[in-house]
């Protein structure tokens, strides 16, 4: 009897350790899934701003058959035009005056078409400026130089395309990863709010590339800065 009565104690001591290993183990287990409920969203970030860098190639060609002629020529219109530029505001340091190109029209005449001109000059002078006012003022001026008989070609093969820039990125780039941040944050707690949980933790967190575009056709020199951070949160 003793033996059984031992026996009866043993097993219901083990009985009752089994149940608290199971609820210990269950209870391991949510507590784990919980720690990895998680959810992912996304935060963005916009400004705009203007561009604090401009590039204008002034392009313009002669045609002619005496090259030393044509020469002397480009020397007297590029002398004309960076006056022009100079008397807008801008310095030496942002003016460069490019070698001219002499096309043989003749010797490209496989057709052997008659030509009155057998020369061809194109001249590029190249605005590099972070005087970004000055130098649209001085495009709104062009019909000046065509009064000279200087007309500044367009697109001209394409090296008349005028680039505007911005180059503060690093400058304002803190202030919109930490508004990208809250954003998504809030959108967390949004989607925490509605599921009956509270946002934890960040789990893990990327941030995007910075995406710089001319806000419209019309405006490049308006630049439309863009942003978006990934991040996980843990919920509670």
């Amino acid at each position: 009897m003793e033996k059984m009565n031992s026996n009866l104690i043993a097993a219901t001591i083990l009985a009752v350790g089994l149940v608290f290993t199971g609820l210990a183990i269950r209870s391991g287990i949510t507590t784990f899934k919980d720690r990895d409920r998680q959810v992912t969203v996304k935060g963005l970030a916009e400004k705009e701003v203007k561009a604090n860098k401009v590039t204008w190639p002034l392009t313009y060609k002669e045609i002619g058959n005496d090259p030393a002629t044509m020469y002397n020529l480009l020397e007297t219109k590029n002398a004309t035009i960076v006056s022009f530029l100079k008397a807008g505001g801008l310095k030496d340091d942002e003016i460069s005056v490019n070698p001219p190109r002499i096309v043989d029209r003749q010797a490209d005449n496989y057709g052997n078409e008659e030509m009155r001109y057998r020369y061809k000059a194109i001249s590029v002078i190249t605005v590099t400026s972070t005087n970004v006012d000055a130098v649209r003022a001085l495009m709104d001026r062009q019909s000046e130089l065509m009064k000279k008989e200087i007309p500044i070609v367009s697109e001209e093969y394409g090296t008349n395309n005028i680039v505007y820039e911005f180059t503060g990125l690093n400058d304002i780039k803190p202030a919109m990863v930490e508004e990208a941040t809250k954003n998504a944050r809030a959108t967390a707690e949004k989607f925490a709010s509605d599921s009956g949980a509270k946002i934890g933790g960040i789990s893990h967190a990327s941030q995007g590339q910075f995406s710089i575009e001319n806000r419209d056709e019309n405006t490049p020199y308006i630049k439309h800065i863009r942003v978006v951070n990934t991040i996980d949160y843990f919920l509670e």
